[in-house]
């Protein structure tokens, strides 16, 4: 028995790995919802919005902390030799007067530097970084809840593209299966003519030239919109737009009719929907930021440690406790203070804006408790309508395929007129079509009937 060397083993093995892999990706709606959930930058997006909320909060935060402060130049000033009475003396005994030569540059030039800190720790508010605080907090709160909303616009997106595509290539298996039996139609009465056997006569063939003339015509939409959807659901997934995909489901169908009752939607609703937690988080805030601006008109108390020091060299210190040099002097100390600072005119106007914005959104919120059930009750209705219309339509494309059938074979049997067949032709297309429509209707408002009450799973 002759063995197999392992260099070629290895070999076999590499070349295997190396051989490209001309596979088709297969998605569910699930799948395709979880990889849009991925790749949409607007979540990103919203979520940049939550830092950025967070990073309002870290300031407010911050705000309670050490405030430092740093003030430092270098200047030019005039020189000065000697003491503070006239001619330069550093003393005199009667008669003193002050010397007057500020301004002379007998002295020369000399350099001038100065140096002054601050480090203050706020000690109370009275309210004003509180409030500020709490209003950031419930900002990351709203902040959070417009991702679950994106989320639920993007699954949406999806469901609509995924559907979208199989209601298009139904219809696309329709029309091409009608133009079948068209064209297979016109082979038939073509040669029933050209036979000359007075089955038929030359206005049914142009009647079923005209037929499918018309076929070709909604086949080719119905081909765009399919290809439509396809780019729309490889857009929303982040799948590239030269690979190819296949849809799990080979056919579009009704999914299974919810068996709640519209109060128990109601309820879930009222429970759910993420834009009462975001009301609620806009109200605290709001209330926040009213209590914030009134607090504006209190003072700030303070600690903190202050310090200033100036030198220059070519001027002479002026040694007198009583006299501040400002050319060549140090200090530091510990300190508390009072800072209170308001505006008669404008602050209560700032309080009065803050209270508008806080009525508004208390009848925003008003209003939300009242319009939610009612998107509930009309998305609740729709589906419930547009799954009576689906099953009456369903039966009714049942009846149209059969009669269609029957035409045909009763046509390729010479007992029955081209006309009848257009006619059942035209009554199974429209019949189907609609069915399809009414399908696709019916699978996105199930999925809006989840959103509208919360239901984001």
């Amino acid at each position: 028995m002759t063995t197999v060397p392992s260099k070629i083993i290895a070999l076999l093995l590499v070349s295997l790995a190396w051989s490209p892999a001309w596979s088709t990706s297969t998605l569910n709606l699930q799948q395709a919802i979880d990889m849009a959930l991925s790749a949409d930058p607007r979540i990103d997006e919203k979520r940049a919005f939550v830092r950025k909320a967070e990073g309002l909060l870290a300031e407010a935060e911050g705000s309670g902390g050490l405030r430092y402060g740093m003030t430092t130049f270098l200047a030019v000033t005039t020189g000065l030799d000697g003491g503070f009475y006239e001619n330069g003396e550093t003393s005199c005994s009667s008669n003193c007067t002050p010397r007057d030569d500020a301004y002379d540059f007998d002295d020369g030039l000399s350099l001038w530097t100065s140096f002054t800190f601050s480090i203050i720790k706020p000690l109370a508010t009275f309210g004003q970084l509180e409030n500020y605080q709490e209003a950031a907090r419930q900002n990351i709160a709203v902040k959070q809840q417009d991702i679950t909303l994106q989320q639920e616009e993007i699954k949406l997106d999806v469901v609509r593209a995924y559907y979208g595509y199989l209601a298009a290539r139904d219809s696309r298996y329709l029309l091409e299966d009608t133009l079948k039996r068209l064209n297979s139609a016109l082979e038939l009465v073509s040669g029933w003519l050209e036979d000359d056997e007075g089955k038929a006569k030359l206005a049914d063939k142009f009647a079923l030239e005209a037929g499918v003339g018309l076929v070709n015509r909604y086949l080719a939409d119905a081909r765009g919109l399919e290809e439509i959807a396809l780019e729309g659901l490889k857009l929303l997934t982040g799948i590239d737009r030269a690979e190819e995909i296949e849809l799990e489901d080979r056919r579009l169908r009704a999914v299974a009719l919810p068996s709640e009752t519209l109060d128990e939607w109601i309820e879930l609703a009222l429970a759910q929907r993420v834009e009462f937690k975001q009301v609620e988080a806009g109200l605290a805030a709001r209330r926040a930021l009213v209590e914030a601006k009134r607090a504006e008109k209190k003072p700030v108390i303070f600690a903190g440690v202050a310090g200033s020091a100036a030198y220059s060299p070519g001027r002479d210190s002026l040694e007198n406790p009583h006299i501040y040099d400002p050319f060549n002097y140090a200090g530091v100390s510990p300190m508390v203070g009072l800072r209170w600072q308001w505006e008669s005119g404008a602050q209560p106007a700032r309080v009065e804006q803050e209270q508008a914005e806080l009525d508004a959104l208390l009848h925003k919120a008003s209003f939300a408790r009242k319009g939610i059930p009612f998107q509930v009750a009309e998305q609740y209705h729709t589906v419930q309508s547009k799954h009576e219309a689906m099953l009456a339509m369903k039966d009714s494309a049942q009846s149209a395929r059969r009669w269609m059938i029957a035409a045909y074979t009763d046509f390729e049997a010479g007992l029955e007129e081209p006309e009848k067949i257009l006619t059942a032709m035209q009554a199974y297309v429209l019949a189907y079509a609609d069915y399809v429509r009414i399908t696709y209707d019916y699978n996105n408002h199930v999925a809006k009937l989840n959103s509208v009450s919360g239901v984001y799973e």
